[in-house]
């Protein structure tokens, strides 16, 4: 009862939240303009631009990046056996770090970003590159090592060595490149356009649409890894395979909106503090609505400075890891104090 009421009232949440994103932001829009521009009737281009590459994009990737980095919190935190493991843990996200890096500050990333839309286009495609990279060192040190905790010290370690590449691209890099680069590691939800969301859309869907046939493999490892390996599970090839799966949702949100922060952390323990489960097959699609709900909240606070105060000298949205810490951290000390009392 407790499950079904939780996936139904994070329906309406979600729902409400999308609607919330499309009101507000730097001009303000009744309902009957946004129902007109998504219905393609009735209203000025000017709004229907808004509406439709704007802030509807913005929506749509809010809602898929929060999936994919609640599940992938969920996966990292089975895995490594560690709750306050995230996404970005292993290195992942300063891949994607390094590949925006050289989009961004190498001499040649102006040319690049006049050839290719803005210069999103090719920021994604090395993002993606960069964590693919590291998601291939990730796998054959998972495969080579048994202790899970040698596994995060490898993460952390190439986590170290890509930060020391693009700080090396940083101190050499015009000062035009790193207030790109800045602003592009505070993440943001409207990098996409209408026509590039079906790219995220798929790979998110692919990454996570498989994870409930492994549910009770993750059950097992839950017990820990020497008491999965006395039930016949092959501990080492599916911890390889879940960090890869993960290490693989983590890209497509980083190459797509940044690093976002705290969402792959929090996300898990709000659906396991709701829903009072620890089985999978329910704390997967919990995840993944818990962590869209909190990007769709995230999403909305971020525009609605601008959307309160539009003679401001600052109108633009918010970066999302402004907005960020101030819904994990509070989860995230809960949780310590809860490990405190234990």
């Amino acid at each position: 009862m407790r499950r079904r009421y939780f996936f139904l009232l994070s329906l309406v949440i979600v729902v409400l939240l999308m609607v919330a994103g499309l009101l507000v932001g730097t001009v303000a829009f009744s309902a009957e303009q946004v129902w007109q521009a998504l219905v393609g009737s009735g209203t000025s281009p000017t709004v229907r631009f808004i509406i439709l590459e704007s802030r509807l994009p913005a929506a749509v990737t809010a809602l898929l990046a929060g999936a994919a980095l609640g599940v992938g919190g969920l996966l990292m935190q089975t895995v490594l056996e560690n709750p306050l493991a995230e996404p970005g843990i292993l290195g992942v996200s300063a891949g994607a770090s390094l590949g925006a890096a050289i989009a961004l500050l190498l001499p040649g990333a102006a040319l690049g970003g006049a050839l290719t839309a803005s210069g999103t286009l090719l920021t994604i495609a090395l993002a993606l590159t960069g964590s693919l990279g590291v998601i291939a060192i990730l796998a054959a040190c998972s495969a080579a090592l048994r202790s899970n905790v040698m596994v995060l010290i490898a993460g952390v370690m190439v986590s170290y060595l890509v930060g020391s590449a693009t700080a090396l691209l940083a101190f050499y890099a015009t000062d035009y490149g790193v207030q790109s680069y800045v602003f592009w590691g505070m993440g943001d939800f409207g990098a996409l356009t209408s026509a590039r969301l079906a790219w995220l859309a798929v790979a998110v869907i692919a990454g996570i649409a498989p994870l409930p046939l492994w549910a009770k493999q993750l059950d097992g490892l839950m017990l820990g890894s020497d008491y999965a390996t006395t039930l016949g599970l092959p501990v080492r090839r599916l911890r390889t395979l879940l960090l890869v799966v993960c290490g693989w949702l983590t890209a497509v949100v980083t190459a797509a909106c940044g690093p976002i922060a705290f969402i792959g952390l929090a996300a898990p323990h709000v659906a396991r503090l709701i829903l009072k489960r620890s089985d999978h097959a329910t704390l997967i699609p919990a995840a993944a609505v818990s962590g869209s709900t909190l990007c769709l909240l995230t999403n909305l606070l971020c525009r609605l400075p601008a959307h309160l105060f539009p003679n401001a000298t600052a109108t633009t949205a918010l970066p999302a890891n402004a907005v960020t810490p101030i819904i994990g951290v509070p989860i995230v000390l809960w949780l310590i104090l809860k490990q405190r009392n234990a």
